[in-house]
């Protein structure tokens, strides 16, 4: 009677666990949620057009859904663990009725009907007591599998957010580039006309005629380039968004883009918190817990067994106190010879571990090259800019001046033309030098594993 009642108080554990561990899951799930989205950030840029977006991709993208379905495997992976930590109940019953053929015989006497039930109903329990630690430490193994792969969640957002911000503002610089180059081609059809009319009353030879009808293709097949980039990028946007049915992007103007001040330096401390980093440190962590497992197997296991259930010959009398049978006991197990597998297991682990913190350094390594270098392109774009600007701002002079000279009879109409194409030309460089730098710090954001670094860095 007594091992009757331990069966039944390790049973009531059983059913109540799962039920407290998934509200205490479910709690932990609510109150430790990983931040992936620093909307702070993109807030810096002061374009609602581009927040709104940004919403739109955290809730569409198919990748961060991919990403996510991949997190929320991993944690069902854990529970999968977890259960092995707790006790395993089952019902493996069997209802058997014995039949005859032929007459029975016992002796002299005849037996005309010998039919027979058999009704055996168990509850069986099994629970191996976890003495070493070793299923709490698998489970702990698999919690930082599931802390890796939100690493990699992590770093799905800040990848693609980076992108769709680069393509986004990409997609501002060629809508300013095309205006430009329309401006250009419009141009140098007046040019070709009034090099016509200067050839045809002979004041010009044919090759000079005939160079400015090339610039003109030219200047046409660039046109025809930034609007085919123009699409590929709309494409890749709305593709980004997960969106189907648009075919169009709402997008701001260039003369009102927002760029942010490029830093003087960053601490290398920021890489820290990127997602690399991050899940190169749990994997040091995961592997040292495997080789702790590995090291537990080679200690006998305990495996407590119980039973309780009806067994009768008679259906009538199948829950009778008589039928009544429990039965519970420990069992304790250690394999004296596996032919060297467990040895294998621990030194392959151990291994794994020495590979793991290779992993860790080459992922510092990486991390401060990708900061130093986005960090230096961010300079370098913003010292382009500057110099394209002072020589855009020379040819505004110059332009100023050549109109003066055309206003008061100095030049020609054609060689004004050409100096408006000039100062087009100078601007161009300028919208493509701006552009990158905004990119520039797009690229340092991500190399800071998606922190504002303009709260921590000289600037």
């Amino acid at each position: 009677m007594k091992n009757l009642k331990i069966l039944i108080i390790l049973i009531c554990v059983l059913l109540i666990t799962p039920q407290t561990f998934a509200q205490s899951k479910k709690s932990n799930d609510s109150t430790d949620k990983i931040e992936y989205i620093n909307l702070q950030w993109w807030n810096n840029f002061n374009d609602s057009i581009l927040d709104e977006y940004m919403a739109k991709l955290y809730k569409n993208n198919p990748d961060l859904k991919i990403a996510t379905i991949k997190s929320e495997q991993s944690k069902q992976i854990m529970k999968q663990a977890f259960a092995n930590q707790l006790p395993q109940l089952y019902f493996n019953g069997y209802l058997q009725r014995d039949l005859t053929a032929s007459d029975q015989r016992f002796g002299d006497v005849l037996i005309s009907d010998y039919n027979q039930a058999h009704y055996f109903l168990p509850l069986t329990m099994s629970y191996e007591i976890d003495i070493w630690g070793e299923n709490y430490l698998k489970t702990k193994s698999f919690k930082k599998q599931i802390e890796m792969t939100q690493q990699d969640e992590r770093a799905s957002y800040i990848s693609i957010s980076s992108n769709f911000a680069s393509n986004y503002y990409t997609l501002i610089g060629l809508d300013k580039l095309i205006e430009n180059q329309e401006k250009l081609l419009k141009l140098e059809e007046e040019i070709v006309k009034l090099e016509e009319q200067k050839y045809n009353i002979g004041l010009c030879p044919l090759s000079e005629l005939l160079s400015e009808k090339q610039t003109l293709t030219q200047m046409t097949e660039r046109l025809n380039s930034l609007k085919e980039r123009q699409d590929v990028t709309i494409n890749q946007l709305l593709s980004q968004l997960g969106d189907r049915y648009s075919a169009k992007i709402d997008r701001s103007s260039y003369d009102t883009v927002t760029v942010l001040q490029t830093p003087e330096d960053i601490s290398t401390e920021l890489i820290a918190n990127r997602p690399d980093i991050k899940k190169a440190e749990l994997y040091i962590e995961k592997a040292g817990i495997d080789v702790k497992v590995a090291k537990r197997d080679f200690l006998p296991k305990f495996r407590i067994y119980g039973q309780v259930g009806f067994n009768a010959y008679d259906w009538c009398r199948i829950f009778a106190p008589h039928t009544f049978l429990s039965n519970i006991g420990i069992a304790p197990s250690i394999d004296l010879f596996s032919g060297g597998l467990k040895k294998a297991k621990l030194k392959y682990n151990k291994l794994e571990y020495e590979k793991a913190l290779q992993i860790y350094e080459k992922a510092i390594l990486a991390s401060i090259q990708e900061l130093n270098d986005a960090l230096m392109s961010a300079k370098t774009y913003n010292a382009n800019f500057q110099k394209s600007e002072e020589r855009y701002k020379l040819e505004l002079n110059k332009l100023e001046l050549s109109n003066q000279k055309f206003q008061a009879g100095g030049e020609s109409k054609l060689e004004n033309l050409k100096d408006q194409q000039v100062t087009l030309i100078s601007e161009e460089t300028k919208i493509v030098n701006n552009i990158n730098r905004i990119i520039a710090a797009i690229n340092l954001y991500k190399a800071t594993g998606g922190q504002d670094y303009t709260t921590t860095a000289k600037l």
